[in-house]
């Protein structure tokens, strides 16, 4: 395995693997406000599967002590959470545990997403079968988690779903292993892509009426991305690969005008264009949360940033990365925004 890939999965740990390949993009980034859209006329309760992206505290267990538990920089709220309180609820996590602490079941609590999670592949970023990993439920079991516990959905949900990112970084490390062919990885990618586009028409079939799919971002642009060998240029391929297939998908299962897809590649690449318009200072030449003060355990990872190990004391407002590959506090609300003015536009 060569070095750049080898760190590639490293920095990743957890639940990166869904933020480096899913950096909050939208469809436009042009906004410079962190605040809520204007007030909602209807309120829902939001429903979310996914990886790190929208992780809201599953391994909160081994991360509160430190001020940590989310994949940003704590204690911010991940975009999940920020869109929850728009429509007049919370979001908590479904299951917490991992690392140590056995997975427990939280039945009022809605949050399934979990750090590292892949489309349907157990095996996620930094899971160990005997418990003292992550847990990694993978989101084909988090809806199948959801549907035995409620039955159904209904009109008063709004159901957010990302996922891929863990599924992009672990067959990118197989290449470079040697263990995989690069076509054997686009298959696999475009197998995954294909996979998240079947449990959306899931979702569907099971009742929901509001549905927002999110791609996968462009991490190449991450700072973990730029400052690899390449630049970046091979993240922000294979994130292409599985946006193509992810919308091929939804195409030709004819559900992509019954779902809100938000394009995280753009937004991502938009933000940076125009960085202090949109309230940042720093955007991919360094990190919100001083990585050497972090647990070494899931290393490169804000699940265990605070205000503590703040690289600034405002760097959750000014910077645009937590750590290497996930997203401060500011970039999700942002993101978050963007999400519910595209829920308001397609009712």
């Amino acid at each position: 395995m060569n070095t750049r890939n080898s760190n590639l999965v490293r920095a990743a740990r957890i639940g990166s693997a869904s933020v480096a390949l899913a950096l909050l993009a939208a469809c436009h980034g042009q906004s410079n406000s962190g605040q809520p859209s204007a007030n909602p006329t209807v309120n829902y309760q939001v429903v979310s599967f996914g990886d790190s992206l929208s992780d809201v505290g599953t391994y909160a267990p081994i991360a509160q002590p430190v001020g940590g538990g989310r994949f940003t920089t704590n204690p911010g709220l991940v975009w999940t959470q920020v869109v929850a309180n728009f429509y007049g609820g919370t979001l908590t996590a479904a299951y917490t545990g991992g690392f140590g602490f056995p997975l427990t079941a939280h039945a009022d609590s809605f949050g399934y997403a979990q750090g590292g999670a892949r489309v349907t592949d157990p095996n996620g970023i930094d899971f160990k079968a005997n418990g003292t990993g992550a847990t990694t439920v993978p989101v084909v079991t988090q809806l199948q988690n959801y549907l035995k516990a409620h039955g159904s959905f209904n009109a008063n949900q709004l159901v957010l779903v990302n996922g891929g990112g863990s599924d992009i970084l672990i067959h990118a490390d197989a290449v470079a292993g040697g263990s995989e062919t690069a076509t054997q990885a686009d298959q696999a990618i475009t197998l995954a892509a294909q996979q998240l586009a079947a449990i959306v028409g899931q979702i569907l079939q099971s009742g929901s009426k509001h549905v927002v799919v999110s791609n996968v971002g462009n991490a190449g642009v991450s700072p973990f991305g730029v400052s690899s060998a390449d630049h970046g240029a091979e993240l922000s391929l294979l994130a292409q690969t599985f946006n193509a297939a992810l919308t091929s998908a939804l195409q030709a299962a004819g559900i992509q005008n019954q779902v809100i897809v938000i394009d995280q590649y753009t937004f991502i690449n938009n933000t940076l264009a125009a960085l202090q318009a949109n309230g940042f200072t720093v955007g991919n030449t360094d990190t919100a949360c001083k990585l050497q003060l972090l647990s070494q355990q899931i290393r490169f990872s804000s699940l265990f940033c605070s205000p503590a190990t703040y690289t600034v004391s405002n760097a959750d407002q000014t910077y645009m990365f937590a750590d290497s590959v996930h997203p401060t506090t500011h970039l999700h609300a942002l993101f978050a925004k963007l999400v519910e003015q595209a829920v308001t536009a397609a009712k």
